[in-house]
């Protein structure tokens, strides 16, 4: 990562204010990095303990920033980042994707589409930008349409959330162009509710989380006391939950960042100056 590449006043960066920093989905991750595979179905839990750290959502969010901020490629990036963070909990076959030499699109229904794509939702000032940019940076991966929607639906729930628009309005434009069940309650889906890595598996239950919650805090605790793939669920849900509510308790804001390695803490304030307005 060479943030000297960005030759402008991003440089300022120090003087930005955390509370301003683009970072509800990271921190959706650090959070529930600890319940993915030690589920609750509960909202009465610790938010850190000393086994919480980040996952390869934070690495392939981050990643994101760095290609819409430098106009880069996304698969050079997704494989750089890859390779620099190998150790994070990656899927099987993005593992194999990160180190091949000639990487091809592997067809992948997965919610990784949708974890990586929250900066999208900030960057572009439209809601066809949006969709278009959220489709590239699926693809070069998750060329399935369900992948692609996956990303797409979260990418346009940001914009929405953070451009003004009501929960209701929100919830009606994701059913309406994706076909999502957002009628559920969590009540009604947690019981049963098991570990799902497609999209079609875990965006809605994501979006259906920040539907009902009261704060950015809530929207973290309700993804995760669904279970199933709980970082990813909190990471989707603590993106949108950020761009609506535009504030995250400073406890939780200094506890993540304690977490993070210097290098990405770099790149989301390099991001947040430039895309939060």
């Amino acid at each position: 990562m060479k943030p000297a590449s960005y030759n402008d006043d991003l440089y300022k960066s120090e003087q930005l204010s955390r509370k301003k920093y683009i970072i509800g989905a990271v921190i959706g991750d650090i959070i529930g990095s600890v319940y993915e595979f030690s589920n609750v179905k509960t909202t009465n839990f610790p938010l850190f303990g000393k086994r919480t750290t980040f996952t390869d959502d934070t690495v392939l969010t981050v990643a994101t920033m760095d290609v819409i901020l430098g106009q880069k490629d996304f698969t050079e990036v997704y494989q750089s980042y890859g390779r620099m963070f190998p150790n994070v909990g990656y899927g099987g076959l993005f593992k194999y994707w990160i180190l091949d030499k000639y990487p091809k699109a592997y067809n992948s229904w997965g919610n990784g589409s949708a974890m990586r794509v929250s900066p999208v939702g900030w960057a572009y000032n439209t809601l066809d930008k949006v969709l278009f940019q959220a489709k590239r940076s699926a693809e070069v991966t998750h060329n399935h349409p369900e992948g692609i929607k996956g990303a797409q639906a979260t990418a346009s729930a940001i914009f929405l959330a953070r451009t003004g628009n009501s929960k209701t309005q929100i919830k009606q434009f994701i059913e309406t162009t994706f076909q999502y069940n957002l009628n559920r309650s969590l009540a009604e889906i947690r019981p049963a509710y098991q570990f799902e890595v497609s999209c079609q598996g875990s965006v809605p239950e994501s979006i259906i989380s920040f539907l009902e919650s009261t704060n950015f805090e809530t929207a973290i605790r309700l993804a995760i006391s669904i279970g199933g793939d709980s970082d990813t669920i909190a990471c989707i849900a603590g993106g949108i939950a950020e761009a609506f509510y535009q504030e995250i308790p400073e406890y939780i804001l200094d506890n993540s960042l304690r977490i993070l390695p210097a290098r990405i803490i770099k790149l989301i304030q390099l991001f947040s100056l430039r895309y939060r307005k």
